[in-house]
């Protein structure tokens, strides 16, 4: 007796990337608040672009291996190696910089934290950690030391201002504690 159900040809599902390139092509970023528009090659990282292209220069390229944090910019108010991530990858978040912390000429607090701690030496990593430090505020608003050391490890500071880098931090959230926990957090 013959079977009533065909066998059917299964395709597999490959998902269709958008075909770009190879030449330069345009792009628009949402960066500190402003849609910017440039052209530029699918290759290229945010880093590059935001650099080179937009002449934001803040974030720096150190390592270009994602193991420094030099370049670490705000993706969606997370932390990014924008030397890792590629700009036309980079178009659906709202990136924040380096160069939109201060308001009307005037550093905001955790800028002035690290002014005042001499919490940079060659100030090649400040911007990176900066960057890293809002997020992580953000994330954990009063840490202890250990909880700052772990949730700061992924970035390096070369002229070792670990201690300043520290004393910002744990300053600026003991500043920002309430009353009753201003004491206890120094562990």
């Amino acid at each position: 007796m013959a079977s009533k159900s065909k066998s059917k040809k299964r395709t597999p599902r490959i998902a269709r990337a958008l075909a770009v390139g190879p030449g330069p092509i345009s792009i628009q970023l949402q960066v500190n608040g402003q849609t910017l528009s440039t052209t530029a090659a699918p290759w290229l990282t945010l880093l590059q672009v935001l650099r080179e292209n937009l002449g934001l220069t803040g974030a720096k390229q150190v390592c270009d291996h994602a193991t420094c944090g030099a370049c670490t910019v705000l993706a969606n108010g997370k932390r990014v190696y924008s030397c890792s991530m590629l700009a036309i990858d980079s178009q659906n978040l709202q990136i924040t910089t380096i160069e939109s912390l201060a308001t009307n000429g005037q550093l905001n607090p955790l800028q002035k934290a690290f002014m005042n701690a001499d919490a940079s030496q060659c100030g090649y990593c400040t911007s990176g950690f900066v960057m890293s430090a809002t997020a992580f505020l953000a994330e954990t608003p009063h840490p202890t030391l250990d909880e700052l050391k772990k949730g700061m490890c992924g970035n390096l500071c070369r002229c070792g201002t670990y201690a300043g880098i520290a004393e910002a931090l744990l300053t600026l959230s003991q500043a920002n504690a309430p009353a009753a926990a201003r004491g206890r957090r120094r562990g």
